[in-house]
């Protein structure tokens, strides 16, 4: 959440600054004009993010052991290969599919899957912080060169300056890329005086490799693309707010799909399912068992109940024939057996207390009723 916070601290100065432009009549970008039309939605995303992230529910989650993100939630470098993979354009069906190739070779866990809504956000946010500042740095160079710009041709109503004493300021400091730009545009078939000043440009560049013509294409290809990516970004966040993110996570959850084979699972509804799912990862959690062998282990239990049914001996209870009667109901105990697991303490000493407490308190009343009868 801090970093959340901070991200929405920078986005919010990023849209002053350029709003505070925009009022002093000075040219900005497409990209800056996109964000400042669509603030809202970045808005409403930060307050989202805010809202619906509990505290500590990330580091909850498995982390990557290696690599740039490491010791970060799994979760949260699947976002991020996704953002990066689509340039952050958000499409249901690309997300759908990047998820199950993903858990072809490492299942997801639930928590994981309920986790990729927010942490998409996340990382929207994040990126679009990204830009917001490279449109805020590049805003702030295009203006330190028309101030340059301006002494040299003398505009502003002060006379020129001399053009060695205009550029001494800048002969050991980096040459950004929108500066050079902004004052090759400015000082370009202008007035021969300051012709210098464009020599020097020539030259500085010239070391570094390139030229004025080089410079001027690659800056209007970078704002290209960073029209284009805050363009996706903000409509991502708009489509990602409609969508439908439970049916969206029981579409790519591994568990769901082996609860719906061979059972009536589907066609229970939501509260239902999710009963079967919490039951799973408490049960995962306490075995050392995965979510899957644990979903697996329920319906292969339904399924010998079911292949045992119509034995003489027995009569037959068809709830046996459900996953759910292991995970919610009476058959609890079997499949705890089955996958090996340990109750919490608390849970231990509440079962200890109940199963010790049920035959005093089924005497007592016993007891009671025979008095109020005699």
């Amino acid at each position: 959440m801090p970093r959340v916070d901070d991200n929405g601290r920078v986005l919010r100065e990023a849209y002053r600054a350029i709003a505070k432009a925009i009022r002093e009549d000075r040219a900005i970008t497409p990209a800056a004009e996109w964000l400042v039309d669509n603030f809202h939605i970045v808005d409403e995303q930060l307050r989202e993010i805010r809202d619906d992230l509990p505290a500590g529910f990330y580091w909850q989650l498995p982390k990557l052991a290696e690599g740039p993100l490491a010791g970060y939630p799994r979760v949260y470098g699947i976002a991020w290969a996704f953002v990066a993979h689509t340039d952050s354009r958000f499409d249901p069906e690309t997300l759908r599919r990047f998820v199950h190739a993903y858990q072809r070779v490492q299942p997801l866990t639930i928590g994981e899957l309920w986790a990729v809504a927010i942490t998409l956000r996340v990382v929207l946010v994040e990126n679009l912080r990204r830009l917001a500042e490279a449109i805020v740095r590049g805003r702030a160079a295009r203006q330190e060169a028309d101030a340059l710009a301006d002494d040299l041709l003398g505009l502003g109503g002060q006379p020129a300056k001399r053009v060695a004493t205009a550029l001494q300021a800048f002969e050991h400091a980096p040459l950004v890329t929108a500066f050079a730009v902004q004052l090759v545009q400015r000082l370009r078939d202008q007035d021969p005086t300051v012709t210098p000043a464009l020599l020097w440009l020539d030259e500085r560049l010239g070391a570094q490799g390139t030229t004025p013509d080089d410079i001027v294409r690659v800056e209007h290809q970078r704002q290209a693309a960073m029209n284009v990516t805050v363009r996706n970004v903000i409509t991502s966040m708009r489509l990602m707010s409609a969508l439908d993110w439970t049916e969206f996570f029981e579409s790519v959850s591994l568990v769901d799909e082996v609860l719906r084979a061979g059972t009536t699972y589907a066609a229970m509804d939501f509260s239902t399912r999710d009963r079967y799912r919490h039951a799973i990862e408490e049960l995962a959690l306490g075995s050392g068992r995965s979510e899957l062998d644990v979903a697996r282990e329920a319906v292969l239990l339904a399924t010998r109940t079911g292949l045992g049914a119509g034995r003489v001996d027995e009569p037959h209870d068809a709830r046996r024939d459900d996953p759910g009667y292991y995970l919610i109901a009476a058959g609890r105990a079997a499949l705890e057996l089955a996958i090996g697991f340990r109750p919490p303490a608390t849970r231990r000493m509440f079962r200890a207390y109940v199963a010790s407490a049920t035959p005093g308190y089924l005497g007592t009343i016993v007891v009671l009723s025979g008095l109020a009868l005699a």
